[in-house]
């Protein structure tokens, strides 16, 4: 079986009808998965200090982390069959709140290895709710001729974390230390991001309607192959690949970006300038993405995005102490952080449906979150061993080329979802 049933069914309705009826909803979305990821684009600008006060390497700073996203990569499956059950709404609102305090509890560390792994345990525990099955299977729900450039609009969240959580990071610890800091900026985002999420984040199992108004709507969208065809279909095992090699190194560059450029000679302000340069250019990056899987065949939109990191890791390793060199090679990051979510959501849906979306999103998700707990520790290793980042660009390049032919090796959906 090389992917289930793929005889999905057609757009009902048209992309301007779907956005007329819920457009906050992927602005909302998006601000939730901002803060799904405030542990892991906020961390940047925190990792030298707090090796600096407590004596300890970036690898030591960095397992926390790991710990912690492998914990998200145990759970990912259960939580989105739970999402199918129940809905995202009361996931989204309750772990949003738990993901800021947790955060924001950092600063409470003591310099003790418990302490540092029992306050990245809370986190991992916090953010269970709020990672990316949660914001996509709303999404999903109410957009299907739009799905693509939803999803994108949805997911810039995380280019935005990466745009506003460093440089902001960076400027908070400059003026009250890192303790207070990242309390504050918990606190600043909390405010800003619950309000709209509380009022806005509603998916199609989280309306309130009548009963026989509910399944007909449950029919509609959970149309689609069941979770044991998904999980035997080989376009899943490829998709499961194309995750881990992607996250492995892309997450890992985007949380080390900052030492890398400090490393090259960039003050820790201006390389946190450029690091912002890398959310801002993912916003378009996945917006020219979602409009991009809108009309052309994904798997190849994909393979194309999956190849950027390449140039950038390039410019890194030839022109990387320049400022135009390491503003170029950010562009070609941002252009693609992010793209693997877009592009794995997006060939998810229209490979299997909606049926059990949350299912086996959550077991890509499994992929992306060890790509991502790894990925970071990786880095942190290769720099404590050889004093340099470049064994691990060249890595990267390595992964971004395996990835993207792993993508290319996908049949045409037969019919889109």
């Amino acid at each position: 079986m090389s992917g289930g049933r793929e005889t999905l069914s057609a757009p009902t309705i048209s992309a301007s009808a779907e956005w007329r009826a819920h457009p906050m909803l992927p602005i909302a979305a998006a601000l939730g998965y901002a803060t799904s990821v405030i542990h892991i684009y906020g961390l940047g600008p925190y990792i030298a200090p707090i090796a600096e006060t407590f004596g300890w390497s970036r690898t030591q700073v960095t397992v926390g982390l790991t710990l912690s996203t492998l914990v998200q990569a145990v759970f990912a499956l259960p939580i989105g069959l739970l999402v199918d059950r129940y809905g995202p709404r009361r996931f989204g609102l309750i772990g949003m709140l738990l993901t800021c305090g947790a955060f924001a509890l950092l600063g409470t560390a003591s310099g003790t290895a418990s302490n540092w792994y029992g306050l990245w345990s809370i986190i991992a525990l916090a953010t269970l709710p709020v990672q990316a099955t949660v914001w996509t299977s709303a999404v999903a729900t109410r957009f299907e001729a739009s799905r693509g450039l939803a999803f994108a609009i949805t997911l810039c969240g995380a280019s935005v974390a990466v745009a506003v959580f460093p440089l902001l990071g960076t400027w908070l610890i400059a003026r009250y230390g890192w303790q207070t800091a990242v309390a504050i900026q918990s606190g600043v985002w909390a405010a800003i991001a619950f309000p709209v999420i509380f009022l806005f984040f509603r998916g199609a199992h989280d309306a309130s309607r009548g009963v026989a108004a509910t399944r007909k709507a449950d029919r509609r969208v959970l149309d689609g192959v069941t979770l044991g065809e998904g999980l035997r279909s080989s376009i899943y095992l490829r998709l499961l690949i194309a995750s881990l090699l992607f996250t492995f190194t892309i997450i890992a560059l985007v949380v080390h970006f900052v030492p890398i450029l400090t490393d090259r000679g960039a003050t820790p302000l201006g390389a946190a300038g450029i690091v912002s340069l890398v959310g801002l250019f993912s916003i378009v990056g996945r917006l020219a993405t979602g409009l991009l899987l809108d009309r052309f065949r994904a798997s190849y939109v994909g393979a194309v995005v999956f190849m950027l990191p390449v140039i950038g890791c390039l410019l890194l390793l030839t022109v990387g102490s320049t400022v135009a060199g390491q503003m170029v090679a950010a562009a070609f990051v941002g252009l693609t952080l992010g793209a693997e979510v877009d592009v794995i959501v997006y060939l998810t849906t229209r490979h299997f449906g909606l049926k059990s979306f949350g299912g086996l999103y959550g077991g890509l998700l499994t992929a992306l979150s060890i790509g991502t707990a790894t990925g970071p520790l990786g880095a942190a290793a290769v720099f404590d061993r050889y004093g340099s980042y470049a064994p691990f660009l060249w890595l990267t390049i390595a992964f971004m080329i395996a990835s993207s032919v792993a993508l290319l090796s996908l049949p045409a959906p037969k019919s889109a979802a």
